[in-house]
């Protein structure tokens, strides 16, 4: 496996959205909430101020078009009234003033303003990195995109096909379930793909908008944290079988780790109001197994080399701080200190999914990074799944 990547194009999202600003909002509408008292200790423990989305605060917390009353209908209220003993006139003020109440937004409402953003960062994302790498649309060969909140059929790989004008021979790889994982993964299938054709272009785009989850009427503690860690972002790369001039990271292998039983941890559930990402206090240890079973790979994968091998640069996007901190802990004494740097500066403007990955790498190589530094690329995703890559900086 020999596949030669190019610096990633990366798009945040347009709209600061502050942490005491979501703060602010949560408090106003959650005052009785158990965690209440304890909300600022939980958003400093982020360790974000502030983050980017494609779409401003006000349109997420917004009301829907219509009333309180479209869930139940007129005349089913008007009925029930009736029913327990209401005179007409009674029943006519009820439901003068219920039709007053503003809804929740629907899965319409917040979804399509989503789906138009992420389509039209993606695109932004993908003509930047090809113009990073020196190439145009017409070289594309294989498009994989990977976007996991806005679900749509065409998907992001039709919606970007035609934006772009690709070939009408042109691969497509849709991958909209990858989530957090997408970073890697899509490196990996890319790498297999340029190792079966060498002479064979590949265009990776990310685009999600995790702001999409940001459901202003939950009140769970795990809703609270939902609301306070997700950015949105859209970022592309291209992936090449033979080295160009504009090629910075060569991949060398490739790790996949799937533990069973967990797809309960995290996961995405669409409900009348829209998306809602549920996830477990235990999905964190979970992860850390992850890493575990990823460090004695790389053990013995590189048991031969002269020496004691370790990584120059770490780019993992595990999900949060703790998991962080769990990987400084586990990894060998003998390993340097810092290989954690960026993806620890990615996190502190939020937790970008599949995009951070590559958020990180245009991190490490904004950086500078030395002919010949080893690195190796870590993401866990809902499944409970990994993906890891080992290489080294051109």
């Amino acid at each position: 496996m020999a596949a030669y990547v190019c610096p990633p194009a990366v798009i945040h999202g347009e709209h600061a959205v502050k942490t005491s600003q979501i703060v602010a909002e949560v408090r106003d509408r959650h005052p009785e909430a158990a965690w209440e008292p304890r909300i600022d200790g939980i958003a400093a423990s982020t360790g974000i101020e502030t983050r980017g989305w494609m779409l401003p605060l006000e349109t997420a917390v917004a009301p829907g078009n219509g009333s309180g009353l479209r869930s139940v209908g007129v005349d089913a209220a008007q009925e029930a009234l009736a029913r327990d003993g209401f005179s007409p006139q009674d029943v006519d003020r009820a439901i003068a003033a219920l039709e007053t109440i503003p809804a929740p937004q629907t899965v319409q409402e917040r979804t399509a303003p989503a789906w138009e953003a992420v389509q039209s960062y993606g695109e932004r994302a993908a003509r930047g990195a090809l113009q990073i790498a020196g190439l145009d649309v017409a070289d594309v060969d294989c498009l994989i995109t990977s976007n996991s909140t806005t679900p749509a059929l065409p998907g992001l790989d039709v919606a970007l096909a035609n934006r772009l004008s690709l070939r009408d021979d042109a691969m497509l790889l849709p991958a909209s379930q990858w989530a957090c994982v997408a970073g890697t993964r899509s490196l990996a299938l890319a790498a297999e793909l340029v190792a079966a054709d060498p002479d064979r272009v590949v265009l990776v785009v990310i685009a999600e908008a995790l702001s999409t989850t940001y459901q202003p009427a939950d009140d769970t503690l795990e809703s609270l944290i939902v609301r306070l860690l997700f950015a949105d972002t859209a970022t592309a790369v291209v992936v090449t079988g033979r080295r160009r001039r504009e090629s910075v990271l060569r991949l060398d292998a490739s790790w996949n780790h799937t533990l069973p039983g967990t797809q309960d941890l995290h996961r995405l559930e669409t409900r009348s109001d829209g998306t809602h990402f549920v996830m477990d206090r235990r999905g964190p240890r979970a992860v850390q197994e992850t890493v575990t079973a990823m460090w004695e790979w790389l053990r013995v994968r590189y048991q031969d080399e002269p020496g004691s091998w370790h990584p120059d640069v770490l780019l993992a996007h595990p999900g949060g701080t703790r998991v962080l901190e769990y990987m400084e802990q586990t990894m060998p004494d003998t390993w340097p200190s810092g290989l954690l740097d960026h993806s620890r500066a990615s996190y502190t403007t939020g937790n970008r999914g599949g995009a951070a990955v590559f958020d990180i790498m245009r991190r490490a190589y904004d950086a500078g990074q030395k002919p010949g530094s080893r690195a190796v690329l870590y993401a866990a995703a809902p499944g409970l799944s990994a993906t890891a890559l080992a290489g080294e900086w051109l």
